[in-house]
Formats: C-alpha cells, structure tokens, sequence
C-alpha cells in the first residue's frame, strides 16, 4: 500500500509539469500587452492550444535567452536582439518582422500638462515646474524607452526632462507609473496608450514615426522549439493576428517600409 500510495503522489506530480509542456514559454516585449493577449486567446479558440505569455523588456529577454533560459519563442520589440541571437545560434533564423510600432505622449486625467504632439508644452513644463516626473522605459535594454529619448532629443527637450525622469524597467512599467498618477506625463507605446486600461485614465496624441529610428519588431523561435510554439508562430502571421495588430496600433511590415 505505501508503494502504491507514493506511487500516485507521484504521478499527481507529474500532471502540472505535462500541462506546463503544453503550454510553450513566449518571451514578448511588454508593448505587446494587450494585443499578443487577444492573439492568443484567439489562437486557443481556433483549437491551436494555450501558450504561457511573459511580458517584459526586450533587451532583457535577449540575454536571458543567451544565457539559456526555457523560452520558445522570442517576440522582440527591436529586430537588432533577435538578429543577434540569430548570430548567436540561439534562434533560428531569420525569424519574421511581425509589426512596425509608433511611440505617443500620455496625459493622466489631472495632470497640468497637455497633450502636444509637438513636445512644446512638455518641455515648457519641465521649465516651469508644472512636470515632476515624465516616466518612459529604460532606454538601456527597452527600444520604446530607446525611442522615447530619440524623440526628446530630436524636438531639443531631452536636456529639460532630463531630471524629471522616471525609469521602468519595461514599457508596462512605465505605462503603470503614468496610470496610477506617479507621473504627470509619459512617452509609451501607442499599444499600451489605447488600451482600455490607460484610456480611462488619460489622454495622448501619437507623435511623429520620423522623430526616432523606426521601431521594426522581429519574433524568432527558439533553438529546440516545440510544435505548440512553431503553432503559435505561424499563427501569428495569420490574417487574423495582423488584423489585431492593426487593432491595437501597430503597423504591418508591408505598410510600415
């Protein structure tokens, strides 16, 4: 009875890690959020499976995906990571651009600053003190941080803001310290910007595509992918995925050229 009994403990044991095969890891970047969750949800529906969604800053996943860590697919939010992996012969090239990502100003209701696509009253209220803190995504590791600064500096704003700063790690981060009221203004991904969870509590304008290098995003599988990851990759560049990218903001490659 006492083998039998550890016996079926450890079976018991074994269904979690199965469902967990089941599920492949999928490293995206976090201006995926909203859209790559519909996608997936849609994915399941059509009978393709569930996948396990982590969101986070691509130049973070880049490296932890050099160091070996268990992801199957890798969508970047600057084709440059995936490129490097590729050289690394850590995924399988050359992947696919799967969108083309625009960057905006987000106003929290409340806040003393406007919504200016052209950066003129953000820079005038760092000066005058109506800006406390303008958060973006780190510029180090995350390319819509990296963006965000390109665009400061292209209108001559950066130096104004430059100790307003507030840094996330990833663009969800950000995007949580501009919604919860931390900051009076934030530079984020249109894809974030117009989801429900950030439109409720504040405004933006879209600011211009040629005021920062084009943010050109690129998904790989990963070396040893699983037929549920290379499911969901094709999947991703179904007709039905690019409708939803389209529905969250973003550009389709062919459009984006």
């Amino acid at each position: 009875m006492k083998f039998a009994h550890a016996l079926l403990i450890f079976l018991l044991h074994l269904v979690p890690a199965a469902h967990a095969a089941d599920a492949p890891n999928i490293a995206a970047a976090a201006d995926l959020k909203f859209a790559l969750s519909e996608i997936a949800a849609a994915h399941a529906r059509a009978g393709g499976g569930k996948v396990s969604l982590s969101f986070g800053s691509s130049g973070v996943f880049r490296r932890q995906i050099a160091q070996g860590a268990p992801f199957e697919l890798f969508l970047s939010a600057d084709e440059a990571y995936v490129d490097a992996l590729i050289a690394e012969g850590r995924v399988e090239g050359p992947g696919a651009r799967y969108a083309i990502g625009r960057i905006a100003l987000y106003i929290p209701n409340g806040s003393p600053v406007k919504a200016d696509n052209k950066l003129r009253d953000l820079a005038a209220a760092a000066k005058d003190g109506r800006l406390k803190r303008l958060a973006i995504a780190n510029p180090e590791h995350a390319p819509y941080g990296r963006a965000a600064r390109e665009a400061l500096q292209h209108v001559g704003a950066w130096e104004a803001v430059a100790d307003k700063l507030v840094l996330g790690e990833n663009a969800a981060q950000a995007a949580r310290f501009a919604s919860s009221g931390s900051a009076q203004a934030a530079i984020l991904p249109l894809s974030l910007v117009r989801a429900d969870e950030l439109a409720g509590k504040g405004g933006f304008v879209t600011l211009p595509e040629t005021w920062h290098a084009p943010l050109r995003q690129r998904m790989a599988l990963v070396k040893g992918a699983g037929e549920a990851a290379r499911r969901f990759y094709a999947f991703l560049q179904s007709p039905e995925a690019r409708v939803i990218f389209v529905k969250h903001g973003f550009v389709l490659p062919e459009a984006g050229k």
